[in-house]
Order: C-alpha cells, then structure tokens, then sequence
C-alpha cells in the first residue's frame, strides 16, 4: 500500500552544498521550518524541538552533504514520521524538493494545509540563504 503524495519544490539561488549546509544544519531549523520547529536543544546527542505536533525529536538520515536531507520526526507517541527532502543542482542554483505523503487518517484539508505549510517553510529557507549567503 503507498499514500497519495505530492512533490513540493523551490527553486533556490545558491548550489547544493549552501543548501544543504544550511538546511541540513538542525540548529537552523527554527528560522525556517516553522512547520516543524519553534525552538530546538541537544539532549544526549539527540535534537528536541518543540513543534505544533509537540516535543519531537528530529534526525537527518541522508547524506546531508549531497542534499539528502531525508529526516525522521519522532513524534511523542513514539511513531516516526520519515520524510523525503532532497536538494539537487540546477545550473548554477538548486531546487529542493520536499516530498508530502497523505497519511492514513489525514483529512483532504489537513493535507492542503500541509503542502502549504512545507511551501511556506521553503520560501523562508530561501529568504534565510539570501541573508547569509552571496548567490551562486
């Protein structure tokens, strides 16, 4: 069985190593994933945030550096949430690429509200790029 998903990508100014050194740093999350993360610690090696679904932990899986920022979010029931995000060139730049699953239980409208929420996240990353960091 597969949920419904959808790609939501960004077209980014700057190449796959600035992304993803930003992006794939967790301490950065707050000022761009606000879907994800209001506030983040280390505790035990292990990043906490505090998000809208609760106190989560979160942890890259991928080869950050070659933008795979795929990323597991442990939610406080203990279920994982495993989600895809990948920054790959395109030309000069980049466009990152995040993927979206409609899960089991999740409402036509929860999950619009989702894609826009992960647009939103993206569009800040970009605006956090410009900010510290010189274009490609």
């Amino acid at each position: 069985m597969t949920w419904p998903a959808v790609h939501i990508c960004r077209s980014l100014d700057h190449d796959v190593a600035a992304v993803s050194r930003v992006a794939g740093d967790p301490a950065n999350l707050p000022a761009w994933a606000t879907g994800l993360s209001a506030g983040i610690r280390q505790e035990d090696g292990r990043w906490i945030t505090d998000s809208p679904m609760g106190v989560v932990e979160v942890a890259f899986t991928g080869l950050v550096e070659l933008g795979i920022l795929d990323h597991d979010v442990t939610l406080p029931d203990g279920s994982v949430m495993r989600n895809p995000f990948r920054v790959v060139a395109n030309d000069q730049g980049s466009e990152a690429i995040f993927t979206l699953f409609r899960r089991d239980g999740m409402s036509e409208a929860d999950f619009r509200s989702d894609a826009e929420a992960v647009r939103g996240d993206l569009d800040r990353l970009a605006v956090l790029l410009h900010k510290r960091l010189p274009r490609a």
